[in-house]
């Protein structure tokens, strides 16, 4: 098939001149600079107009080096961050702050990487994140979910994200107080002597001090003991005015939870244990757990120790820490050995002659309640069977013995006293095969408890025949509750425990237990069956110096 024949001829076409060049469109309108033959100079255009741009000041954001190139064309321009808000904005943001979502109580933990470094809480949702650069968890969150408010939960100073400067408002500095309560010297003074009510974001009222503390499981018994301990005077507020900073974290936590129940602006008229928990729960190898309810002695006898420790206390010489200087004491011990001889037949005697007198330092006395009756009398006056405080605290007169293996031994307090005086009423006892409790209640007086018959008489201390006053400052109660039980028993006994307490300032006493706070009568303290109490000492006046 032949080939179709051109339509234009070749010769003619590559003798046609070539098209005129393109000219350059330059910002003023004017045409490119032309060479000496009349063809634009195009080169020269770009380098007019580059030296106008490094005049302007933004050629370096454009080129390279060199001015010419640009040699990493993908990366982004870094712009300088704002170190300030814009005049005039200083309040951006803050009216989205919502106030009624934030809870400092749960450990300081990213809620992202569950890091505990460079912590920052979102004022808007009240979650935790982690720092606040480019590439930081809180800066994501600001965008992704238009959160713009974040408190470092360690420096207390709050951000804007992802403009990144700091806020300075003096409205946010309720905000600063709820997350780490800080109270003067002056006030913390003043909260035996005056205490005012207060409100909560709720409207509703309570009084500082005595708040209920959030039961996450079953952590009600150490409820109750911080509750106790938040109540002793002067291991609260050396926790509330010293700088607990370079301490371990276990005094730290503690020192921060006794802040907030004596809080007087907390958003909620209750406190979580959660962060003191989570290192309780380290420190003891999970002994003592929020899942797993314990005993409430087992535990005030691991935190005292342990928080001697932490406190810098030794473990050999007294009083090297606050704890021991509020609740230490020492007892004398007159141990005798029961021996059988060939002489005396069936009978035991006691080796007089062998007497050994030891001196042992306590914290918590126990005292040990006496049988309950296996059967009623005629007149049902043994259903709950009933002893005075004084009648088991005849264990310590030096008189009446304890016997215990192959020992007899007596047991008499020393001069000084401590400050406050704990007990320990002896519900509880197990073997291999059950776990006992004594039902007995202990009858007592709040006030006027006189100690000075458990004591050796000391004159270079104590004059002989003077009374030593204590008085109750909290009590915690057992309760057993029947509860059904799918196992072959049918019905199981779950412990609940309580927690009394003293408000000085206003001579009323509080019942709490977990989040539930009422007014409590005097006179029905010694109803409940009593577990641990603590007694402070009376100051007594004498020859114009208090004792």
């Amino acid at each position: 098939m032949p080939k179709r024949p051109a339509v234009d001829n070749l010769e003619e076409v590559a003798a046609a001149p070539s098209p005129a060049a393109k000219r350059p469109r330059v910002d003023n309108g004017n045409t490119a600079p032309s060479t000496s033959t009349g063809t634009p100079d195009i080169l020269g255009a770009d380098m007019e107009e580059h030296e106008e741009l490094v005049e302007a000041g933004v050629a370096d954001l454009l080129d390279g080096d060199d001015g010419l190139e640009d040699e990493d064309e993908d990366e982004p321009i870094q712009l300088p961050r704002q170190t300030a808000p814009v005049e005039g904005y200083q309040d951006l943001y803050l009216d989205t702050i919502n106030r009624a979502l934030l809870d400092f109580d749960f450990e300081k933990l990213c809620s992202v990487t569950l890091s505990n470094i460079n912590v920052y809480a979102c004022l808007v949702c009240g979650k935790y994140y982690q720092g606040r650069g480019p590439k930081s968890q809180a800066y994501f969150h600001a965008l992704d979910e238009d959160h713009h408010v974040y408190i470092n939960l360690e420096s207390q100073k709050v951000y804007v994200l992802p403009e990144n400067y700091e806020v300075t408002s003096k409205s946010l500095d309720d905000i600063k107080f709820v997350a780490n309560p800080k109270m003067p010297k002056e006030d913390v003074m003043k909260l035996d002597k005056t205490l005012n009510p207060s409100w909560d974001l709720a409207g509703n009222k309570y009084i500082p001090g005595f708040v209920g503390i959030n039961n996450i499981k079953a952590n009600d018994y150490l409820n109750s003991v911080i509750q106790l301990l938040s109540h002793v005077a002067p291991l609260r507020n050396f926790f509330m005015l010293e700088d607990l900073s370079s301490r371990p974290q276990l005094a730290q936590r503690f020192g921060i939870l006794i802040r907030k129940i004596w809080n007087p602006h907390a958003f909620k008229a209750h406190v979580s244990p959660h962060e003191l928990l989570q290192e309780i729960t380290l420190r003891s190898n999970k002994k003592f757990t929020l899942s797993q309810q314990s005993d409430p002695v087992d535990f005030l006898n691991w935190f005292l120790n342990n928080l001697h420790i932490a406190l810098g206390g030794s473990k050999s010489k007294p009083g090297t820490s606050m704890v021991q200087r509020v609740f230490q004491g020492s007892v004398q011990i007159e141990s005798q050995a029961i021996t059988a001889r060939a002489d005396a037949g069936d009978r035991l005697r006691f080796e007089d002659a062998h007497v050994q007198t030891d001196i042992s330092r306590f914290l918590l006395l126990t005292l040990d309640l006496p049988a309950a009756p296996l059967f009623q009398d005629e007149l049902d006056k043994n259903i709950i069977p009933q002893v005075p405080l004084t009648t088991i605290l005849s264990k310590y007169d030096g008189i009446h013995a304890q016997e215990k293996l192959n020992f007899r031994r007596r047991y008499r307090l020393l001069h000084p006293l401590p400050p406050y005086l704990l007990f320990h009423v002896k519900r509880f006892s197990a073997n291999k095969f059950v776990s006992e409790r004594n039902p007995t209640i202990v009858t007592f007086q709040p006030t006027g408890l006189d100690m000075s018959q458990y004591v050796v008489p000391n004159p270079a201390l104590h004059p002989v025949g003077e009374p030593i006053i204590y008085d109750l400052v909290a009590n915690i109660t057992h309760e057993a509750v029947r509860v059904r039980d799918d196992s072959v028993e049918g019905e199981a006994e779950k412990k609940v425990w309580r927690c009394q307490v003293m408000d000085r300032a206003g001579a009323e006493w509080f019942e709490i237990q977990d989040l539930f706070v009422e007014k409590a009568a005097a006179e029905t303290l010694f109803t409940k069956e009593s577990y641990v109490q603590v007694w402070e000492r009376r100051k007594a006046k004498r020859k114009g110096k208090a004792t």
